[in-house]
């Protein structure tokens, strides 16, 4: 039950991201790209056609790395909270 509401909270951060309509910092995004990637359990190669790009990502996950899924879920929800939704 609480796997399942984590999973909910999560969703509903990944939402709320997706809704935003102002301008993000690209380390923000970058971290929030890194969590979503491990907390949905997918560690493949960026794919952006842009080796520069594809190269903050894969930093970015590599400073990630050591995150279980949970703790993913939980650093998203946490990072949107702090920096989007208590402005």
């Amino acid at each position: 039950m609480k796997n399942e509401k984590l999973r909910t909270d999560f969703e509903k951060a990944v939402a709320y991201v997706n809704g935003y309509t102002q301008p993000l910092p690209a380390d923000f995004l970058l971290k929030l790209y890194a969590y979503y990637k491990i907390a949905n359990g997918n560690l493949s190669h960026p794919g952006s056609k842009t080796p520069l790009i594809n190269a903050f990502k894969a930093n970015a996950l590599i400073q990630a790395k050591n995150a279980t899924p949970k703790e993913a879920m939980e650093d998203y929800i946490a990072l949107v909270d702090k920096e989007l939704r208590n402005k």
